[in-house]
């Protein structure tokens, strides 16, 4: 089953509202289970609520709809936000 992006990205918007400073558990628990990032990792890689929303804007163009180009495309398009998360995950990586 396909994951529904749009309720997926209200679902982060409102929990982002509601975090404050930090990534709470809810938040962390959304991104860990369309990824294989537990929810600790998700709270230790991105503790501000505004990266964890900027990696699920990442995540709905990587797994989205869309040909390769196309997320290419908006992916560039939005490279000034999703540097930091790229950073951070491919330093999670390596």
């Amino acid at each position: 089953m396909g994951v529904d992006w749009d309720k997926f990205q209200e679902d982060i918007d409102t929990l982002v509202v509601s975090a404050g400073h930090k990534t709470d558990a809810a938040l962390a628990s959304q991104i860990s289970s369309l990824t294989r990032l537990t929810d600790e990792d998700v709270q230790k890689l991105f503790p501000e609520p505004a990266d964890v929303q900027k990696l699920a804007q990442l995540m709905e163009i990587v797994k989205g709809a869309g040909e390769k180009n196309e997320k290419i495309n908006k992916f560039v398009a939005g490279s000034d936000q999703y540097a930091s998360v790229v950073l951070t995950l491919l330093g999670a990586l390596v």
